[in-house]
């Protein structure tokens, strides 16, 4: 399953972009069988950037921001 996927579910789930969005997103991305290295600092960069492009989706998707 991709990102594009993921995001969509955590939107239709009404799912805000917070940092525990961030972590689901990549807790769904290892139940997926999605290589995320197990570095504490690659994680919380890897977070970072996956927030960052979550806040894009919901922007694209609802014309505001959330």
């Amino acid at each position: 399953m991709c990102l594009d996927e993921i995001m969509a579910e955590l939107y239709t789930e009404g799912k805000k972009a917070t940092d525990d969005t961030a972590e689901e997103i990549i807790d769904r991305l290892e139940d997926r069988k999605n290589y995320i290295p197990s570095s504490d600092w690659v994680r919380k960069e890897y977070a970072y950037v996956l927030l960052k492009e979550y806040r894009m989706y919901i922007k694209d998707r609802s014309g505001s921001d959330r």
